[in-house]
């Protein structure tokens, strides 16, 4: 089994009712990219305009080559708030790590630590991966 090439991950929160200035005072951290609904929402890449269905706040972590998901999860939750407290005040938003691996080969294989593990259950953060076959085109 080898191992996985890259990895990508973004914290992430969803809601109609998201402001996303109240998350980041909570978390005490700017976000990556943030809107509320309803606002306007400019593509960089494109110039498009549209309107954001929901609220969102989103902050990601450095990309990582070899994968590191481990450390790209410890990095974000290190930059934000301890108080499980405020995460739990959160839940409403389904906090999530929206996770993207890219394999190096067919059959590659990564782990996670407890220290992680525990870190997001005790947040209630949930994963979400995003799996590409390096035969993928």
């Amino acid at each position: 089994m080898g191992a996985i090439d890259h990895s990508l991950a973004t914290l992430r929160l969803f809601g109609d009712d998201l402001i996303p200035e109240e998350i980041t005072a909570l978390l005490g951290a700017p976000p990556t990219e943030a809107c509320a609904k309803g606002q306007s929402i400019t593509s960089q890449k494109t110039g498009n305009v549209r309107i954001a269905k929901t609220g969102s706040w989103r902050l990601r972590a450095t990309p990582r080559e070899p994968e590191n998901l481990d450390g790209q999860i410890i990095e974000v939750l290190d930059a934000l708030s301890k108080d499980l407290r405020v995460w739990r005040s959160l839940s409403r938003f389904e906090p999530h790590f929206f996770c993207g691996i890219f394999m190096g080969s067919s059959n590659d294989g990564m782990d996670l630590s407890a220290k992680a593990l525990l870190a997001l259950g005790e947040r209630g953060i949930g994963l979400a991966f995003d799996i590409y076959d390096a035969t993928d085109d």
